[in-house]
């Protein structure tokens, strides 16, 4: 006989009901208001629900709501917090206001995790934590954004550590009933579900709703009796099992949520791809357009890349989701069917060179070639990306590969700590949180008496430091730690004097163990007397990386020697609680990546925005943060085909930085009681994180270059029943078919000096032959720049040439022969050159680099 179920709810006194609806809404994480009356109601209680709002009330005795509910003081903090979510809801926002013609648009974004708090665990790391600062902004500014995940029974792992620091996993089941998730309901209440079939067989998939402010979040759950056990098992744990797992869960997230947004009655205008793992969402969007509108599949599929964002964060080949073909032909097939194309053509999509049948299928070449709009996560991430799929584009010089970059940015609210945004308000006003991306807010920190600054990030010190023997405190006792190993713990560390952060995913890239390569030399600088240094370190390696393990099980090894025993702490189970006390609390932030394999690297960014000073290799975000008034750097840029000389190097520019520049600035104080010149770095920091790496201003970012552009053209490509989908689609294949036919006959150059001056201009000639095109279908290009010992152009320029009305080629016999002028100017000295180009023009495509569709002279 079946169990007969009830949702049990807190009864909460009239007054302070409204606490039910704000535990309801991220909004809670990135207002310490709200989490000081939770505190106020009962800190222990916040503790013990892992702060989690909604596990709290559900678990905190009823005498307290009564006693709360009798505290005038309490309600009336509450009604404050109250309103003010109200008012923020309510609000006209940046998009709204800029562009009002987009605010009934919606912009599907999908991302395999999102790290929002620390009471919602469905993210591992940076990936995750990006998405949930992104819907966080998305929600700031008005960016009309909804978003589709997964929801995982055990999420990510727990991590605990052996005694001998090898890292073993643990797996908490969520209960979904006590988090701030509720099921998404149809208008007759009941709960919305979709299907999805893998292997003939259907899996039934239950939505549910997360609210982040003003932007709904659905997360799909297989995990139903309806389902069979293996089906369940698919949203078990992120990143779990292998590729077959992995392959399952990507067609969830992707043709599964597809389904969930139609039927909940949402129809996006675009879609923002974040990471390849949701690309099979294109299939599902093909096939709809086909359905529903009577699209040929090569008409739906050019929709679809007309209205798709991809933002790719992996710089290394390897790193690429990549599934065999045997593999996507069990799990796929009978979706490609539906389209009613050749499998070959299918799994060209997803290959870099399409005729070649033994090429994986790559999820990144497929998302590449089907979004209109590509880009990396950091200025340098982008030339890495452009450099690394240029084979997708060969007849493309790699600067003009079309994939772009858009830098990656930090929600401020959710990672300033409360004590520096007190502060910050003091001197700011409110415009830092309400506007955390306007320059002229982080133009006023030096307003901020030097002292009082030095003074809050020692408080923020202070708490680092009792959070990391706390945490000790307890994994030792989980570990059955002797009485002795107790009291040590709370002696460890000491909260005056120099500490250094690490905290992120042991990859081996990421070369956690590089500042323990030399013991020796570690010992006389952190045991200096006059300049003493200590280490605070956090991360989780994958399960199935055995070599990030290792690392872990090194510094861990380090760290329980004598010398080093009260100076080097490794915080177990790294999350979002336990990394915002280290980005808040630490001096100097340590990042030490293999350039330039860091894509970009936010924790950096959620430590300047505390004053907290980086050290770092120049890769990823840095590169544009660094300057001498910012931080530190740990070499020049360099990189080498050896890893272990670039290890070795890397290693001891570490150090020299260390002993040279760092420990000598913090601890000069000049006859002051705090370090001046280190108080002006952080003030640098935290200007540069304000101004330059918001969170906001990423999606300002990607609404200005991206965003408002897709939505035009999709409005444009839907009127009329798609009529301009079919029209651009029609043009695009005459092209694919006539452009063997188009050649530059003749390059003419208007001068024969072989030595020419800055400042010359020379006349341009091309001529040009068209076969069954017409001069609107083209655009004629002069390229023209210094060549380097290889005869290629580094940088170039191109300009569009003007068809010259009056002539048919020079008098060329042929009318499909056209002649275009133009010039271009000598602007530096060197070795120049001049070339010619003809590719597509279409007013309703963001670019026309199309494989196959350009002629070079």
């Amino acid at each position: 006989m079946p169990v007969k179920q009830f949702l049990v709810l807190p009864r909460l006194p009239e007054r302070i009901r409204a606490l039910q609806e704000l535990a309801h809404n991220l909004w809670y994480c990135w207002n310490w208001e709200f989490v000081r009356l939770l505190i106020r109601l009962d800190a222990e209680a916040w503790e013990r629900s892992n702060q989690n709002p909604v596990e709290m009330l559900s678990k905190i005795r009823q005498e307290v709501l009564e006693k709360a509910a009798e505290d005038d003081g309490f309600v009336a903090s509450l009604n404050r917090v109250y309103d003010r979510y109200k008012a923020y809801l309510a609000q006209r926002r940046w998009f709204q206001e800029k562009y009002p013609q987009y605010s009934g648009d919606k912009i599907a974004y999908f991302s395999l995790e999102y790290g929002l708090d620390t009471g919602l665990p469905v993210y591992s790391g940076g990936l995750g934590i990006l998405s949930g600062d992104t819907l966080k902004s998305a929600s700031d500014i008005g960016v009309p954004m909804v978003a589709i995940g997964l929801l995982y029974r055990y999420g990510y792992f727990r991590q605990m550590l052996s005694s001998d620091g090898w890292q073993q996993e643990r797996y908490d089941e969520n209960d979904w009933y006590q988090m701030p998730v509720e099921l998404a309901r149809n208008p007759a209440g009941e709960p919305i579900r979709v299907t999805v079939h893998l292997e003939h067989q259907p899996v039934v998939l239950q939505v549910w709703k997360v609210n982040v402010g003003t932007v709904p979040l659905y997360l799909l759950d297989a995990n139903i009796p309806e389902n069979s056990t293996r089906a369940r098992e698919i949203t078990t744990v992120l990143y779990g099992g292998d590729k077959e797992m992995r392959i399952r869960q990507e067609i969830v997230l992707g043709i599964g949520g597809v389904r969930a947004l139609k039927a909940l009655g949402v129809d996006p205008s675009i879609y923002h791809i974040n990471e390849g793992h949701a690309w099979f969402l294109t299939i599902e969007r093909v096939k709809n357009l086909m359905r529903d509108h009577g699209l040929s599949y090569r008409e739906a599929l050019q929709f679809v890349w007309s209205t798709t964002v991809f933002t790719t964060h992996t710089p290394v080949p390897a790193g690429n989701e990549r599934f065999e073909p045997v593999q996507v032909q069990r799990y796929l097939g009978d979706h490609v069917a539906e389209l009613g194309i050749d499998w070959n053509e299918f799994m060209s999509l997803g290959r870099i060179f399409p005729d070649q049948e033994n090429e994986t299928f790559c999820m990144t070449v497929a998302a590449l070639k089907t979004s209109a709009y590509a880009n990396g996560v950091s200025k340098l991430h982008g030339e890495v990306t452009r450099a690394m799929w240029h084979n997708i584009w060969p007849s493309v010089p790699k600067d003009e590969v079309p994939i772009g970059s858009v830098t990656n940015g930090v929600h401020v609210q959710s990672w300033l700590s409360h004590d520096m945004a007190e502060l910050f308000e003091s001197y700011l006003g409110t415009a830092f949180a309400e506007n955390p991306d306007a320059v002229s807010v982080w133009k006023k920190i030096n307003k901020i008496p030097d002292l009082e600054l030095w003074r809050v990030h020692g408080r923020r010190r202070e708490r680092l430091v009792f959070f990391a023997r706390k945490s000790l405190k307890q994994h030792l006792v989980r570990r059955g730690g002797t009485e002795t190993k107790l009291i040590r713990a709370d002696q460890i560390l000491d909260p005056q004097i120099l500490t250094i952060g690490f905290a992120r995913r042991f990859s081996t890239y990421k070369r956690g163990q590089l500042l323990f390569s030399d013991p020796d030399r570690l010992d006389r600088i952190i045991n200096n007397p006059k300049c003493p240094v200590q280490i605070v370190l956090s991360g989780k390696a994958h399960p199935l990386d055995t070599p990030g393990k290792e690392i872990i099980k090194q510094i861990v090894k380090v760290a329980s020697e004598e010398r080093f025993r009260n100076r080097i702490v490794f915080i177990e189970d790294y999350d979002i609680n336990s990394a915002r006390y280290l980005v808040q609390g630490c001096d100097v932030w340590l990042n030490n990546p293999r350039r330039p394999q860091e894509a970009s690297g936010t924790s950096g960014m959620k430590a300047a925005i505390n004053g907290v000073l980086n050290l770092s290799i120049l890769d990823g975000w840095w590169c544009e943060g660094y300057n001498e008034e910012t931080g530190f750097k740990i070499g020049s840029g360099e990189e080498y085909d050896s890893t272990e000389i670039q290890d070795q190097r890397d290693g001891e520019e570490l150090y020299m930085t260390l002993e040279n520049e760092v420990i000598p600035l913090f601890y000069d104080r000049n006859g002051s009681d705090y370090p001046a010149r280190w108080v002006a770095k952080m003030k640098g920091a935290i200007r540069m994180a304000g101004e330059q790496f918001a969170a906001q201003q990423m999606l300002k970012n990607y609404a200005e270059q991206f965003y408002v552009h897709a939505l035009g053209t999709s409005s444009q490509l839907r009127q009329d029943g798609f009529a301009s989908t079919r029209s651009a689609t029609s043009w695009i294949n005459k092209l694919s078919l006539a452009w063997d036919r188009v050649q530059i006959q003749q390059l003419e150059v208007g001068t024969t000096e072989s030595m020419l001056y800055v400042g010359h201009v020379v006349p341009v000639n091309v001529v040009v032959e068209l076969g069954e095109l017409t001069p609107d279908d083209i655009v004629v290009e002069i390229v023209s720049g210094r060549l380097d010992s290889q005869d290629q152009m580094r940088p170039f320029v191109s300009e569009s040439a003007r068809l010259v009305p009056s002539a048919n080629g020079h008098g060329a016999p042929s009318p499909n022969v056209f002649a275009f002028s133009g010039s271009v100017q000598c602007r530096e000295s060197g070795r120049f050159g001049i070339r010619a180009r003809v590719r597509p023009k279409h007013n309703l495509f963001p670019h026309t680099f199309v494989p196959k569709l350009i002629s070079w002279s």
